[in-house]
């Protein structure tokens, strides 16, 4: 019997491959709240006011796209393990089980799911105190939604390998995933092609969230949309544009799951539903368009890459 190949305590941080890594940085370390960790001309790493090392990780490449979707793990011992039971799946590790080597160090593993996202599972990273004070930026990274061409094989993966649970779902279009008792750390969205649909980042209340926005607006960027309420996950957004264009959103109140007493509901896609405060409107052509991204093989067409896509299929 294939057992999940761990338990994930927590998305950690995320990576993306970026067209414009000094601009970006800059956005995200003087505009959009993170704090630059360090950095250099391929690339840079941000954290926000949590425990993690970093929350976000630019590198530099010639097309925007997903790097990789970082997950805490608790201890070396379950990353040897999660690489035993990577092999009773099938799947080969790109690297590990071992030391990383990144920035934030740590023991982990790194693989590709079925659409070529790089997963890593990590522990032991370097820990940093929580920074103090009342300033509305971001605690963390919170989820990632992801654009797929197949939802159920995207969601099944995720259950089946990653251990991961359905939430909700929008209609058929949209999955909500969860790791821990946050509504959800992976979406899935129904689309064209597999890309990178937006990262959302924490903020601790909703009046941290609103002055973050209210501080966006004092740098000349308003929202692609928002701000409102989502029905789904009950949590609060507003989107934006980084400067090569890929999405990021300020959120907060996500809903809390209890495991025993929740209840996978599937919501209809209507505009009551996916702003429930009625302040946002329904997204823009325009949103659609950044949320959309390019097509983004991941792994499968990395220079260097030996893994053809569907190989693990």
């Amino acid at each position: 019997m294939r057992h999940p190949i761990a338990r994930l305590r927590s998305l950690r941080s995320v990576e993306l491959r970026t067209s414009a890594v000094a601009e970006s940085a800059d956005f995200y370390a003087n505009v959009w709240g993170l704090r630059l960790v360090d950095g250099d001309a391929g690339g840079a790493w941000l954290r926000g006011t949590g425990d993690q090392h970093h929350a976000l990780q630019l590198t530099h490449a010639e097309r925007n796209g997903l790097g990789r979707i970082s997950f805490a793990v608790g201890t070396p011992r379950e990353i040897d393990e999660a690489a035993r039971r990577l092999a009773q799946h099938g799947i080969v590790p790109l690297s590990g089980p071992g030391p990383t080597g990144n920035v934030g160090a740590g023991y982990g593993l790194q693989f590709a799911d079925l659409e070529g996202r790089v997963i890593e599972l990590v522990a032991e990273t370097l820990a940093v105190p929580k920074i103090g004070g009342d300033d509305a930026v971001p605690v963390g990274v919170t989820h990632v939604v992801l654009n797929t061409v197949d939802i159920d094989a995207a969601v099944r993966f995720y259950e089946d390998v990653l251990g991961m649970r359905v939430s909700d779902w929008s209609e058929h279009q949209m999955a909500f995933l969860r790791c821990n008792s946050d509504h959800h750390s992976i979406a899935f969205n129904q689309s064209g092609w597999a890309s990178v649909n937006h990262v959302a980042y924490e903020m601790p209340t909703v009046d941290h969230f609103m002055r973050g926005i209210g501080r966006l607006r004092h740098h000349g960027i308003t929202p692609l949309w928002g701000p409102g309420k989502h029905g789904p996950g009950d949590n609060t957004f507003s989107y934006f544009a980084d400067p090569a264009g890929l999405v990021c959103e300020y959120t907060s109140g996500i809903a809390q799951i209890v495991e025993d007493q929740w209840l996978c509901r599937v919501w209809r896609r209507v505009p009551e539903l996916s702003d429930l405060w009625g302040t946002a409107g329904p997204p823009s052509q325009r949103v659609r368009e950044h949320m959309a991204g390019i097509p983004d093989a991941g792994a499968f067409d990395r220079p260097g890459s030996t893994i053809e896509q569907g190989a693990l299929s």
